[in-house]
């Protein structure tokens, strides 16, 4: 893979075995010593981790356990995974992720699109079929070629013409840091497409941090130009995913949980279906389950007066 660096240090990798190592590049021109960090090579999957700043193991990527990320198998689990599932509908990204390949196809004949926490694939991906796509995420994944932590990308500047976060941000600890390392991998006018929870109960267990508003999803992107925002998850979702997990909230053990879990699903299955039209209303951004963002990288910086002024809900 083309632009990888070492996560610790920034030095360039070369291969040793079964393992990339820092070397810095070494014995090429403008080389240096690099940290001499090794990071192993699963079936062909690089596990780019630095072990003294992510939360994220080696170890426990190995082990297949990372961060409660691993996919739900065995058909019984799926189908049980399914009836207990909050009611979902994405309601933007079809569209998005179609423009969004349209827009990179304007900046290279086949541009290198990076997905951010992509393992388990995203509703509307299918759009960057054609496209050089690198998927990666914090665990081995049906589409994972490499797993990596957001907060330090194993990239070097300017390697991608596009970068993907969708459903991930609400999963790392400092979006802002993984929002800068966005910004440093795209090449100059390179583009952002993210998709952000507002207003959304516990997922991913101990590892889901932070919400945004519409406006507060604007500022974390503040040194991307906007080329279009909105609703991605609507108010409809918001209330259906509030009326599962008060049902939840009831329960006093794992069997109580999924029965009480399953009933709200039974009972707001179609609140989602309102959401194409909710969410092109005022009111929509303000009652939204999440948000999306389309941008493209910029070397100025939005204004937090500009930002109130591009407020757009019901007030």
């Amino acid at each position: 893979m083309d632009g990888l660096r070492c996560p610790a240090c920034g030095g360039a990798l070369t291969t040793d075995r079964e393992a990339l190592v820092c070397d810095g590049g070494a014995g090429t021109e403008g080389g240096g010593a690099g940290c001499g960090a090794r990071y192993p090579v699963v079936d062909g999957v690089p596990v780019l981790l630095d072990a003294a700043t992510s939360v994220h193991t080696v170890a426990d990527v190995l082990a297949g356990r990372s961060a409660g990320f691993v996919p739900t198998r065995g058909p019984a689990r799926r189908l049980l995974s399914r009836l207990t599932a909050p009611p979902s509908r994405n309601v933007a990204a079809v569209a998005n992720y179609a423009r969004l390949a349209t827009e990179a196809r304007g900046l290279a004949p086949r541009p290198r699109v990076l997905v951010i926490g992509g393992g388990l694939g995203g509703d509307g991906i299918e759009a960057l079929a054609g496209l050089d796509v690198l998927v990666t995420d914090v665990c081995f994944g049906p589409t994972t070629r490499l797993v990596c932590d957001a907060h330090r990308l194993p990239f070097a500047d300017g390697t991608f013409h596009a970068v993907v976060a969708q459903a991930v941000l609400e999963h790392v600890l400092d979006p802002a840091a993984c929002v800068a390392e966005l910004h440093r991998v795209l090449v100059p006018g390179g583009l952002v497409y993210a998709e952000t929870p507002f207003m959304q109960q516990v997922h991913g267990g101990a590892h889901d941090f932070t919400r945004y508003t519409a406006l507060g999803h604007r500022r974390l992107f503040r040194r991307f130009d906007e080329l279009a925002a909105g609703v991605c998850c609507g108010p409809g979702m918001a209330l259906a995913w509030s009326v599962q997990y008060f049902l939840a909230a009831f329960a006093v053990g794992p069997t109580s949980k999924r029965l009480l879990r399953a009933q709200g699903t039974a009972l707001t299955f179609a609140l989602p279906w309102l959401d194409p039209w909710l969410a092109t209303r005022p009111g929509g951004a303000d009652a939204a389950s999440g948000v999306w963002f389309l941008g493209r990288r910029s070397e100025a910086t939005l204004s937090d007066r500009a930002l109130i002024e591009g407020y757009r809900g019901a007030g």
